[in-house]
């Protein structure tokens, strides 16, 4: 609707991504929404965008994910309310994403790599590693990136 906050740049949205340390993954439930806030990890391998979270391995989530492997994704940050001298509404600025396909990572190799990107994003530390017994104990999924929009309001 508003093409003139819209964000299309790659490297914006990658730097908007970066920016972000929680998520709301959102999905359909019976008719009803659930939304679930999430830190995360984020990776980019030829053109192909990928979030990963890890979560306990049952509960409503999981049996979501697993009922519907889909989801709608939320980012924002440099929220900021703006002085205004009315009580009309006030500006502010935000920074959306959203993304769909979601699948588990089962694999061990690919659950420690996609942990260890999860922490990369959280701590900006390359060196983590995990007992096979926490890899064992959780589950790891992704989100594949099918579309993605940003907006910017400053």
């Amino acid at each position: 609707r508003r093409r003139d906050r819209e964000v299309s740049d790659p490297a914006k949205i990658r730097e908007i991504i970066a920016a972000c340390h929680c998520c709301r993954l959102g999905f359909a439930d019976g008719g009803k929404i659930y939304i679930v806030p999430l830190n995360f990890g984020y990776q980019e391998e030829d053109g192909q965008r990928t979030f990963f979270f890890h979560s306990a391995p049952e509960g409503r989530k999981i049996d979501l994910i697993e009922k519907t492997h889909c989801a709608g994704f939320e980012l924002d940050t440099h929220y900021q309310l703006n002085p205004a001298d009315t009580a009309a509404p006030i500006p502010r600025g935000f920074k959306a994403s959203l993304v769909w396909q979601v699948e588990f990572v089962r694999e061990e190799d690919a659950k420690v790599a996609a942990l260890r990107c999860i922490m990369r994003h959280n701590t900006g530390r390359e060196d983590w590693s995990f007992s096979p017994q926490a890899v064992e104990s959780v589950a790891v999924f992704r989100l594949d990136v099918e579309e993605i929009s940003a907006k910017e309001h400053a």
